[in-house]
C-alpha cells in the first residue's frame, strides 16, 4: 500500500478521500481560495483534514495550496513524492486508532524567488480574485523579523527576500498591484495575539521597503485598510508531535509501504504520515474581506477579536497549559518521561486537578463559546491521559522560565485584584514555584544530576541556585537564600517576595530539600 495517486484505490483498511481529487486539484488551480505556509506536522494534521471534511461534504470543490519557506526538503521528500498525499493517524485515549488518506493538498510550492517556476505559481494565485485567505503555521520565531539576518534579507527588497515574512509581503505586492483585492492574512501559530504579530511584521517590512523606495506608499496604504487586508487573531490546540517509530512499524506490519521518518537537514522530523490526538481546537476571528471557506461546518469557531483572546487566556492561564508545566516540572524531579505514565500517579493527577478545577475556575475567563470545565475534563480525561501519545515531561519543560508568568502569575493577580478571594488561601500554585525553584538545582527527587530542559533563562537562574543543597534549611536560612529569585517580578509576573505567598513558597522548598524522597513527601502532604 502507498500514498501516491497511482496506488490509493489499492489501500485497504484505511479511510480514502470522499472526492473526486484531480477535479479538486484542477478547479484550484483555476480558483485557489486558501494558501498555506508551514507545510509541518500541525497543518497536515488539522486545518488540512478540516479541508478535507468540507470536500467530503461537497461545501467546498478547491483545496489548499501549500508554500514552504524554510525547509524546502518537506516539499521535495514528502509533498512531491508523495503527490501531496498523507496519511492522518489519530491516536485515541481509548486505543483506537484512526487511518485517514488526506488529500485536500492541490499542490505545493518552495516559498522562494530563487525558485523560480514555483515562485511564479505563488504570484499566480496571489493574483487570483478568488484567494481569500493566506495562513500560516510557521511557529511563533516566524514572525520575529527582528535578527540581523531578517533584516538584512528585508533590505534585499522584495524581489531577493528569502525568509518568510519577506517572501509573504512580496507577494501580497503582487495582489496590490493587480486591483488590490481582499484578502485575509490568518495566523494559526500556537501565541498570544499572534494576528497581532503577523501584521507587525507585514507592516514594518512594508515601510521599510517604502522608505527604501522599493515599493510605492499606496502598497502600505492598501496593508493598513482593513476593508482590503485583515490580520485575524486565532488560537490553536491540538497536540501533533514528532512522527512516532511504534507508528511507523504499525504500518510496517499493515504493508504500507510509505512509512519512513524523514530528519531533514533543517532538523525537521517529519514523515509521510502524522500521528496525532483526537482533540483539537481552532477559534478563528471572523473578519475575511474577500469570504472564507465554511470551515464551520467542520467543528472550527468563527467569532469576535475579544472572544478569540479570551479562549486564548482560559487555555494559557488556566485550563491547560499550568497543568501541562506544572505535571512536567514535578514530572522531571520525579523521574518521569511520558506525561501518560504521569497520569497513572494519583497524586499527580490530584495536584494538576487541584490547580485547574479548584484553584484556577475561581477566576478563569469564560470565553462562553468553550465551557472551560469541560476544556478541562477534555484535557485531564483524554488528552494527557492518553497513553498513545509520545509527549514528555522534559518537552513541556522547555523554555518554563518564559511561561510562569502567564500560566501562574496572572491567576495569583485575579485572586489579589479580587475582594471576595484571598491569594493567601492557595496551595498548589505556590507549591508549583517551590518545585519549580527545586527543579533550577538539577536535582531529582533521588538525589541524582539531571539534565535541565533548555531555557533562555537558564544560566541567569543559575546563579540563584548554584549553592543550594539538598539539606535541613531553617525557614530563615531558607528566606535569605531565596530572597534574590523570589524578587525576580519578570519569572513569577508578580511581586512573589513581598506576597502572601512567600512564606508558604519557602516552607514548601524547605521540606523539599531537607533530604532525598522529599518531593514526593511534600506532594503527598499539600493534597492532604
Amino acid at each position: 500500500m502507498k500514498l501516491t495517486n497511482l496506488d490509493i484505490d489499492l489501500i485497504e483498511g484505511y479511510e480514502l478521500p470522499k472526492f473526486d481529487v484531480e477535479k479538486m486539484r484542477k478547479d484550484t488551480q483555476d480558483n485557489c481560495n486558501w494558501i498555506h505556509f508551514g507545510a509541518g506536522n500541525l497543518f497536515r494534521g488539522f486545518p488540512a483534514a478540516r479541508m478535507q471534511d468540507l470536500l467530503e461534504k461537497g461545501l467546498s470543490s478547491t483545496g489548499i495550496v501549500v508554500g514552504e519557506c524554510f525547509d524546502f526538503q518537506i516539499i521535495d521528500d514528502i509533498y512531491h513524492k508523495y503527490d501531496n498525499n498523507s496519511l492522518l493517524i489519530t491516536l485515541k485515549g481509548t486505543g483506537k486508532v484512526e487511518k485517514k488518506v488526506i488529500s485536500s493538498v492541490a499542490a505545493s510550492y518552495k516559498a522562494s524567488p530563487l525558485e523560480s517556476e514555483d515562485y511564479k505559481e505563488l504570484k499566480r494565485f496571489f493574483k487570483s480574485p478568488s484567494l481569500q485567505m493566506v495562513s500560516f503555521t510557521i511557529t511563533e520565531k516566524g514572525y520575529d523579523i527582528s535578527s540581523p539576518f531578517i533584516q538584512d534579507d528585508i533590505l534585499k527588497g522584495p524581489n531577493k527576500a528569502i525568509t518568510i515574512m519577506p517572501v509573504i509581503t512580496s507577494l501580497a505586492i503582487e495582489r496590490f498591484k493587480n486591483g488590490a483585492k481582499p484578502f485575509a492574512f490568518v495566523s494559526m501559530d500556537n501565541c498570544s495575539h499572534n494576528g497581532e504579530k503577523l501584521k507587525a511584521a507585514v507592516i514594518s517590512i512594508a515601510k521599510t521597503w517604502v522608505s527604501n523606495k522599493k515599493v510605492n506608499k499606496a502598497f502600505l496604504d492598501y496593508l493598513e485598510d482593513t476593508t482590503k487586508v485583515a490580520f485575524p487573531w486565532s488560537m490553536i490546540d491540538k497536540i501533533t508531535p514528532r512522527p512516532d517509530p511504534i507508528i511507523k512499524q504499525m504500518l510496517v506490519d499493515e504493508g504500507f509501504e510509505d512509512n519512513e521518518i524523514l530528519i531533514t537537514d533543517k532538523n525537521t522530523y517529519i514523515a509521510p504520515f502524522v500521528n496525532t490526538e483526537e482533540s483539537e481546537y481552532l477559534v478563528i476571528e471572523d473578519t475575511f474581506p474577500n469570504g472564507r471557506p465554511r470551515l464551520e461546518e467542520s467543528g472550527i469557531y468563527f467569532t469576535d477579536r475579544d472572544t478569540v483572546n479570551k479562549v486564548e487566556k482560559m487555555k494559557v492561564c488556566t485550563c491547560l497549559n499550568p497543568l501541562h508545566t506544572a505535571m512536567s516540572i514535578v514530572g522531571c524531579l520525579l523521574g518521569y518521561n511520558k506525561i501518560s505514565d504521569e497520569m497513572e500517579d494519583i497524586d499527580i493527577v490530584k495536584y494538576i486537578k487541584g490547580i485547574g478545577y479548584d484553584e484556577g475556575l475561581k477566576v478563569v475567563v469564560d470565553p462562553k463559546i468553550i465551557s472551560p470545565k469541560a476544556f478541562i475534563d477534555d484535557v485531564i480525561n483524554n488528552r494527557l491521559a492518553n497513553p498513545f501519545m509520545p509527549d514528555t515531561p522534559q518537552r513541556i519543560s522547555t523554555d518554563t522560565s518564559q511561561k510562569i508568568s502567564i500560566r501562574f502569575g496572572e491567576t495569583v493577580k485575579a485572586y489579589i485584584a479580587d475582594s471576595n478571594l484571598d491569594e493567601g488561601d492557595l496551595k498548589l500554585i505556590p507549591f508549583f514555584m517551590a518545585t519549580y525553584i527545586r527543579y533550577l538545582m538539577g536535582i531529582n527527587d533521588e538525589g541524582d544530576s539531571f539534565t535541565l530542559s533548555s531555557d533562555p533563562r537558564s544560566e541567569e537562574l543559575w546563579v540563584y541556585v548554584k549553592n543550594l543543597k539538598l539539606k535541613l534549611y531553617t525557614i530563615e536560612e531558607a528566606q535569605k537564600l531565596l530572597k534574590p529569585i523570589l524578587q525576580l517580578e519578570n519569572l513569577w509576573g508578580f511581586d512573589l517576595y513581598n506576597s502572601k505567598l512567600k512564606d508558604v513558597v519557602v516552607e514548601y522548598f524547605v521540606s523539599m530539600v531537607s533530604d532525598r524522597g522529599m518531593v514526593r513527601k511534600s506532594l503527598h502532604s499539600v493534597l492532604k
